[in-house]
């Protein structure tokens, strides 16, 4: 007993003694491996939140507070992420591990995630660069993937609007191509207004600019619009009524409440001037030829003074009820 005792001792001390630098060797340089990654770590939330802290400093506006609040947190998670990959990396070489055929099988499972999860991926690069070029923010207006509302939300993966009818639309980023936003610096209130031909133009014109000149004394108003009602012209010659362009520019979402205001005091000042406002209408024509006036109707020239006057009329009614 005492021999196997002596021989079991021996064995263990030549084994401690060959292996024991080895281990110590293999844990100095794990040691060092999770110090740098950890030293790594803090000099990255530092640098960032440098960063974070002089871009909060240049704006006070809550939007692009909140839009740099996600880059940064963004920016957070990639580095942390990155530096642990490496660190993983390198602990796996200092324990004897190729790392090669893991990076092959990870790159293989890298390819079948993506096909899986491209449209997440997309959507999660595209919200990373609406949020970087800042072309959404919360509190807009604006037009994307054939839906208009209000922004409430600008996340990575989605932008949830809120219609005029309060339906909320939450559409993936990966499906905005292009961005139409209505509240950006300034807004022009369009105007479009249907007169009868019979009117003088130049006259309706004066009365547009005094209807605008109305509202720029009220203070109600005053403050929304920034400039002078700009007359365009005559816009278009339509089948019963002459179309007027016309814009007012305003701040931004205060174009509507400008529009209607602004047709709504139009309507009253062409009532009280005694202007028409048009509708559909249809002339008729009459053609007169050697002093009978004649109607074509149905294909026929009927002349209602003639001695067949009452039959020819019973004709004309019967063919426009039929027509």
């Amino acid at each position: 007993m005492t021999a196997d005792w002596a021989h079991a001792s021996i064995w263990l001390y030549d084994w401690a003694a060959e292996r024991l630098p080895l281990l110590l060797d293999l844990s100095i340089r794990l040691f060092l491996i999770l110090a740098l990654a950890w030293a790594l770590r803090l000099i990255a939330r530092r640098a960032i939140r440098l960063i974070h802290a002089a871009l909060r400093n240049r704006t006070d506006c809550i939007e692009d507070i909140k839009r740099i609040d996600t880059l940064v947190r963004v920016a957070r998670y990639a580095a942390s992420a990155v530096i642990a990959i490496l660190a993983a990396g390198l602990a796996l070489s200092a324990l004897g591990i190729s790392v090669a055929p893991l990076l092959a099988t990870a790159g293989v499972a890298g390819i079948a995630i993506g096909f899986g999860a491209q449209t997440l991926v997309k959507d999660v690069f595209s919200g990373f660069f609406v949020l970087l070029e800042n072309q959404i923010r919360v509190g807009d207006v604006v037009s994307v993937a054939g839906r208009d509302g209000a922004v409430e939300e600008v996340t990575l993966r989605y932008v949830r609007l809120r219609d005029y009818a309060g339906d909320v639309h939450f559409v993936p980023n990966g499906e905005i191509t292009a961005v139409t936003s209505r509240s950006r610096e300034f807004a022009y209130a369009v105007l479009d207004i249907g007169v009868h031909y019979r009117d003088n133009v130049d006259d309706l014109f004066d009365l547009m600019r005094t209807v605008a000149a109305g509202m720029r004394e009220d203070e109600r108003h005053a403050s929304k619009m920034l400039d002078d009602i700009e007359i365009a012209g005559i816009q278009e010659w339509g089948a019963s009524a002459v179309t007027l362009r016309a814009r007012i520019k305003t701040l931004p979402l205060a174009q509507w409440e400008i529009r209607r205001e602004f047709l709504r005091r139009l309507k009253a000042r062409f009532d009280a001037a005694g202007h028409e406002i048009p509708y559909p209408q249809l002339t008729l024509s009459f053609a007169r030829e050697s002093g009978v006036a004649m109607v074509e109707q149905a294909g026929r020239l009927i002349a209602p003074g003639r001695a067949d006057g009452p039959a020819a009329s019973r004709r004309y009614a019967a063919a426009v009820g039929n027509s």
